[in-house]
């Protein structure tokens, strides 16, 4: 097993940029990473929801794996995306990712047979996953997609496993994040899976955050979180309040096509997402540059 290891912090859940071919840009995600680990950001996620991982094979995923490895410096955490339907598949992921080279994983719920994905067929999965992966394990937490939602019970009684060391929970259920704080080990980390609702988690006790707006505006999340953690509330408060409108544009309202968007406005590669996703139309890119603008993420 591997050791604790600290998640404190603000992390991006980077997307994966493709060309106008649809294959992979393995030189954009490069470039893209030099420019992310500029930022305060304490890591990336490689491989999220943002990263469209459900639409790579599984050749790409270990591709994408290694690239990233390649160009993430040793001082920022690498999370690695290795969730798949089955336990088996997903501990070969994760098998592969560890020997690329990443520092933990972070394990969306199996949700194609959704009305079995009980609250036993989530300890059995997650706890076997545990006791066989040679990396540290990160529960995610993503009913919006998944139509699977990890009670606080399960993830408690997950918490107490050693390899299960944190969970990302893009739910918005604060209470429930409150109620895993209060319950859970001091050293299971529980982070904010969206921008929308940094700062109460941290007020709660979550140590940070991976969340899409941290693509596109790292400094801005990393004060809500910086500023939490000096006491300077209103401050943080103030900011949290600019950030909804953005982060709701980059994630239910436009998601991964307009978050590629915005990165492109911001010098970074965004690219086009892969199909059966597709670009905004100039109304939308319109709106969504307005909320930008007005956010200050964009001049």
């Amino acid at each position: 097993m591997t050791e604790k290891l600290s998640l404190s912090g603000v992390y991006a859940p980077i997307p994966t940029p493709f060309d106008a071919d649809g294959a992979v840009a393995h030189d954009k995600l490069a470039e893209n990473i030099a420019k992310w680990s500029e930022t305060p950001l304490a890591g990336l996620l490689v491989l999220g929801s943002n990263g469209e991982f459900a639409y790579l094979s599984d050749k790409e995923k270990v591709e994408v794996l290694r690239t990233a490895r390649q160009a993430i410096p040793r001082d920022k955490l690498f999370i690695a995306g290795t969730g798949c339907e089955s336990t088996r598949c997903t501990l070969e992921l994760t098998e592969q990712a560890a020997a690329i080279g990443a520092d933990a994983a972070i394990v969306i719920t199996p949700s194609y047979y959704t009305s079995k994905m009980d609250a036993q067929a989530m300890r059995r999965h997650f706890l076997e996953l545990a006791d066989r992966s040679p990396l540290p394990i990160i529960l995610y937490n993503m009913p919006a997609c998944t139509g699977v939602d990890l009670s606080a019970e399960t993830v408690v009684e997950l918490a107490q496993h050693p390899n299960i060391v944190g969970i990302k929970d893009s739910s918005g259920n604060v209470v429930k994040l409150g109620d895993i704080i209060r319950a859970a080990p001091p050293n299971f980390s529980v982070l904010a899976g969206s921008a929308s609702f940094l700062y109460p988690a941290l007020a709660l006790g979550a140590v940070g955050g991976i969340m899409a707006l941290a693509n596109i505006a790292p400094e801005q999340c990393y004060l809500i979180y910086r500023y939490t953690l000096e006491g300077r509330h209103e401050e943080a408060r103030r900011l949290q309040l600019r950030m909804i409108p953005p982060n709701i544009a980059v994630t239910a309202r436009f998601g991964v096509p307009g978050l590629k968007l915005a990165l492109d406005w911001l010098g970074y590669y965004g690219g086009p997402p892969r199909s059966p996703l597709g670009p905004l139309d100039e109304a939308q890119q319109a709106a969504l540059r307005a909320i930008l603008v007005e956010g200050g993420i964009l001049a």
